[in-house]
């Protein structure tokens, strides 16, 4: 079991850690110019982003888990039908982003207490990386039919080749042709639409040999549709809720001032690049409880489900030692700034416990995603979301400051974690 997890997590993690990779080489990059609110347009556009692209994850998560069931049932027609079903609800959906991009920049904009410098570099940013959509979720679809298939290794490719291609054309716009955060959008705007073409070329090359004449009726047929949006609509009422809590953690930080802004910008990149490691077996995780799933294998589920969370708590542990040993050595990366790195040590702490604490968490909803057991999944983030995240803060603030967005986040963490397990005897291993 080990074997086949390590088979999916390792290009899974090597994958994942060039998503923040290419965060902290933007935040590193754009640190260094002149003016702080730089950062601060980076910090509110991502997250902006965030809502926009991670609304539609589900095209990611809903589609590893029922392709891998599919991949179990041994029901090959069946994954290809899923493919080209999500694909075409990715061409659609970003067809609707493209169309009302000016009302969400303004609504965002609102609602984002920022100051007039970071919305003008905002805007700038938002209005050119917007026309990645059709990409981006493009992508989130053959990804996920990727790892559904038990096939890692395109993914990871995909994924690296991205952030790479996006790293060096940001330093490129950046450096030699003098631009700011308009250089950085540009960079994920081409970049997304390279990756795009080699995820179809790979695509091609393995799967495309087969003859399948799928028909228009089998896409749109009712049954499949109504169970594929009941699957997707669970989580994407779980993304809202944890896009929300990142998105009120960088509003506040932003209300905060722009230095709290840069400091905190900081500090999630660092958060980012633990939680996308442990996310390399909550991947694995979704695979394989897919394909047991599928195949109504209980004991090796069970087995998946124990050594996946064995695996992540592991490696959390490891990025909680990391950051104890080195956090100034780290922060100091991202920016050469005093008062920022100042205002970042202030609260590091709960940085450090991060990885430990978010691991368990992370591997349960690869466990649910690949049962598609994804009301549980939305009740777990509804219940973190509303009753322990929001009240943690506003109790707290008053004399805790900035501390209280990071127990608030930290709290929010553990909810998640405990009411998974406490679902899991039920909704993944069947017992009553």
């Amino acid at each position: 079991m080990n074997r086949k997890i390590l088979r999916l997590a390792i290009p899974n993690i090597i994958s994942n850690l060039s998503v923040p990779l290419l965060g902290a080489i933007d935040t590193a990059v754009v640190g260094r110019l002149e003016h702080v609110y730089y950062l601060g347009a980076i910090a509110v556009g991502s997250i902006i982003f965030d809502f926009i692209f991670w609304g539609f994850g589900f095209l990611r998560m809903g589609t590893t888990g029922m392709v891998a069931q599919a991949y179990g049932a041994q029901e090959e027609r069946k994954t290809r039908i899923i493919l080209f079903r999500v694909l075409l609800v990715a061409a659609a959906s970003s067809l609707l982003i493209l169309l009302i991009q000016y009302p969400l920049i303004e609504v965002s904009l609102y609602l984002v207490n920022a100051s007039p410098e970071v919305e003008e570099y905002t805007r700038l940013y938002y209005h050119i990386r917007i026309f990645a959509a059709p990409a981006t979720l493009a992508l989130f679809g053959l990804n996920g039919w990727f790892l559904g298939m038990q096939n890692s290794t395109y993914p990871m490719i995909v994924t690296i080749f991205l952030n790479l291609v996006n790293i060096v054309l940001n330093l490129i716009f950046v450096f030699r042709f003098n631009m700011t955060v308009d250089g950085v959008a540009t960079g994920s705007l081409v970049a997304s639409f390279l990756a795009l073409g080699l995820a179809f070329f790979l695509y091609k090359r393995r799967y495309g040999g087969v003859k399948l004449n799928i028909k228009w009726d089998e896409l749109i047929e009712a049954e499949e549709l109504k169970k594929f949006f009941s699957v997707n609509r669970d989580i994407v009422i779980r993304t809202l809720c944890l896009i929300f809590s990142y998105a009120f953690f960088t509003a506040k930080s932003a209300a905060m001032g722009d230095v709290v802004l840069a400091a905190n910008t900081i500090l999630l990149q660092m958060w980012y690049i633990s939680s996308y490691g442990t996310d390399g077996f909550a991947y694995a995780a979704e695979s394989l409880v897919g394909r047991f799933k599928g195949a109504k294998d209980d004991d090796k589920l069970k087995k998946a489900v124990t050594a996946n969370m064995l695996w992540g708590l592991g490696l959390g542990l490891l990025g909680t030692i990391t950051y104890a040993f080195f956090d100034a050595e780290i922060i100091s990366l991202f920016t050469d700034k005093e008062n920022v790195i100042k205002v970042a040590m202030g609260v590091v702490i709960w940085l450090i416990v991060a990885p430990v604490v978010n691991s368990v968490c992370f591997i349960w909803d690869g466990v649910y995603i690949g049962a598609t057991a994804t009301g549980a999944m939305r009740n777990s983030m509804l219940v973190a979301t509303v009753l322990v995240f929001i009240p943690v803060y506003f109790i707290s603030e008053p004399f805790a400051g900035i501390h209280a967005l990071w127990m608030a986040m930290t709290a929010f963490m553990v909810a998640r974690g405990v009411v998974l397990s406490i679902y899991a005897p039920s909704r993944i291993f069947g017992k009553t």
